[in-house]
Parts: C-alpha cells; sequence; structure tokens
C-alpha cells in the first residue's frame, strides 16, 4: 500500500525527532512478529521509558540524511523498526535483547546509533549485555565491601581460635 506524501513527510518528522532527542538508537529487524507479542514488547519497552516505531528503510535513510554520524549506517535487511530513549544508553539495545532471546527469530540487533556514531550489530549486542545502572551500583559495592567482608571473616577465625 503507498503512502502519502503527507504522511511520508510526518513520519520523517517523527524520525527525526526520535534522533534529535535520543541518546542511543537501536535499529531492530523483525519477522513473523505476531501483533500481539509486538503490543507486548512495545508495552514493556515504553514501560523501561523506550520507544519503539517502525518505518520503511527509504524513511529512516532520509531522517538521518544531514546528521554528522561517524561511519556507514548499518545493513538494514527486511523490516526495520527503531528503538530509542533520551535516558539510560543501553536500555534500547538491553530491551530489545531480552526480547529477542524470548521470541527466538523474530527480532534481530541491525546495528545502532550511541555517542554521534553508528555501530553495528556486534558492537549493539556488546552494549545489550551490560548490566543496567542499578546492578551495577550492587556490582560496585559488592567489589567495596569484599576486602571488609574478608578481614571481618578473618577476625572472627581468630577469635574462634583463641576461645
Amino acid at each position: 500500500m503507498a503512502i502519502s506524501k503527507d504522511k511520508k513527510r510526518e513520519i520523517v518528522a517523527k524520525l527525526t525527532d526520535a534522533f534529535n532527542e535520543a541518546s542511543s538508537v537501536t535499529f531492530v529487524g523483525f519477522t513473523k512478529l505476531t501483533v500481539a507479542d509486538a503490543a507486548r514488547m512495545r508495552k514493556e519497552l515504553l514501560q523501561a521509558g523506550v520507544r519503539y516505531f517502525v518505518a520503511k528503510k527509504t524513511l529512516i535513510r532520509r531522517a538521518l540524511e544531514g546528521r554528522e554520524y561517524i561511519g556507514d549506517v548499518p545493513a538494514l535487511p527486511g523490516e526495520v523498526a527503531i528503538a530509542w530513549t533520551s535516558n539510560d544508553v543501553t536500555a534500547p539495545a538491553r530491551g530489545i535483547y531480552e526480547h529477542k532471546k524470548r521470541l527466538k527469530g523474530a527480532l534481530s540487533l541491525l546495528g545502532g546509533v550511541l555517542e554521534g556514531a553508528f555501530l553495528d550489530a556486534e558492537k549493539v549486542t556488546e552494549i545489550a549485555t551490560i548490566p543496567p545502572m542499578p546492578v551495577l551500583r550492587g556490582m560496585f559495592v559488592n567489589v567495596i565491601n569484599s576486602p571488609i567482608q574478608g578481614l571481618v571473616s578473618a577476625l572472627d577465625q581468630i577469635t574462634k581460635k583463641k576461645q
């Protein structure tokens, strides 16, 4: 079905706004994704602060024109959507990656944009496996606490031997 020029302008404007406000963007390939799965995924992504939008590749490329991103646009085979956020830079990639594991074969990470540079699918997958900030903070606290905990354990063993 053909899209009118006004509708195309509207979609390009929405994509341009998305690229302007985004701290990171993930390009998502999807095939055989049911409407129910897509609706559930959109809802869960939105709860995490991630927006998701499906558009034609030519309109995505048109919205990317004039943007001064470093590198080349990654290959965008098949049907494409974008996921973006202005908060947590790892959230779009992580959210799509989690749904990719659950929906087996329906989603794929095609690439993305982070800090003004295009990323390929491999780098976006690496970003997707970074834990969220609260988990990283917990891990950091555990690393700081570990020597103290070891000292307390050693002192406890010494007191048990002396008794």
